[in-house]
């Protein structure tokens, strides 16, 4: 895939992942043209100040859950990106209607109007909480990617394709639980809901290049997961403040101990390549022989946070964290892990 004949926009564009997808785009591929698609002026002005700007590059005022304005944006382009979602679970189980406009209703607008514009691929970000949700995000984040999933078949007779991607808990994101932790290490005392917890784990970086990586793979319809490591968040605790006290308050309403990624029932329809999992499409109907490169899993293969063969120690999580202690520069390469504790450095 040439980046540099292609024309790119990602919706939340202003978001964790859209300012970390934005620098490495423009640091490593160099696309004809990059569309920050966002409802947020003041963070555009924001990253403008911090030195994202250039020629191919464009700020697009708009919200996904307005069909004409994305349609707009789309004009020319040839891969949408879209990762704009409501996504803290409190929030969405106090606003359940406006989680459902923006990550429901929104993911409508975006596969319709790339379709309508003539959008060669999307990829559309999905989370671990979509598998057998227990909280209203993850309900949204499970329709929006059936929704998407299924939108390649009356996309069918036209180029546009569709897939998504299914990954755990980003660190450092907003709402995750490490800027958090890195907060309460200054009182001493840090809050965990329960010791048993256990999540699915990867950095920014990571995620980022795994969307490229999968933008340049899908042929449409696939749910892409990657093999990435767990780790327990005492551990966390652990290697985030190792002296302080550690505090269990109770697991909160929608939470869940451990994370799945695949569940039994779709890992029949799963292949293993090698860094990464590929839910297949259940029927396609837009592409009557599509033969994926892997391995099928073994009977009542679970890719759960709890199960998984891939571990990080409390060293290896002080890697992983280490750019939150003192940031790095763009483009470093990320790395999935390695068996049995730290992750590739």
């Amino acid at each position: 895939m040439d980046w540099n004949d292609q024309t790119v926009l990602i919706t939340g564009g202003t978001g964790s992942f859209g300012v970390k997808f934005v620098e490495i785009m423009l640091h490593d591929f160099a696309p004809r043209k990059l569309i920050v698609f966002s409802r947020d002026e003041l963070k555009k002005h924001n990253m403008r100040a911090e030195g994202y700007d250039g020629p191919n590059l464009r700020y697009f005022i708009g919200d996904v859950r307005d069909r004409e304005r994305l349609l707009r944006a789309m004009h020319g382009v040839d891969v949408v990106v879209h990762a704009a979602a409501l996504k803290q679970v409190p929030a969405c189980e106090y606003n359940p209607m406006e989680a459902v406009k923006t990550n429901i209703i929104g993911t409508s607008n975006v596969v319709e109007a790339a379709l309508d514009a003539g959008v060669r691929k999307v990829m559309a970000l999905n989370t671990d909480k979509a598998v057998n949700p227990v909280n209203l995000y993850g309900a949204t984040k499970l329709a929006a990617e059936k929704l998407t999933v299924q939108s390649n078949t009356y996309a069918a007779g036209s180029a546009t394709r569709y897939s998504c991607v299914r990954y755990g808990n980003v660190v450092g994101s907003r709402g995750s639980v490490v800027p958090v932790f890195l907060q309460q290490r200054e009182t001493g005392r840090l809050t965990i809901t329960d010791k048993r917890m256990t999540r699915f784990w990867l950095s920014l970086e990571q995620g980022v290049r795994f969307v490229i990586e999968c933008l340049e793979k899908m042929r449409g319809g696939e749910v892409f997961v990657p093999k990435i490591p767990s780790m327990k968040v005492v551990d966390l605790a652990r290697a985030i403040a190792p002296s302080a006290d550690v505090e269990e308050i109770g697991i909160r309403p929608g939470e869940k101990l451990h994370e799945v990624l695949i569940s039994e029932d779709e890992a029949r329809n799963t292949v293993e390549a090698d860094r990464m999992f590929i839910v297949k499409p259940p029927e396609t109907l837009w592409e009557r022989s599509l033969h994926y490169d892997g391995k099928a899993l073994p009977d009542g293969f679970r890719y759960s946070s709890d199960t998984n063969d891939m571990w990080l120690d409390v060293e290896g999580i002080k890697l992983l964290i280490a750019p939150f202690e003192k940031p790095l520069g763009v483009g470093q390469p990320g790395t999935w892990g390695t068996k049995g504790g730290r992750p590739d450095a």
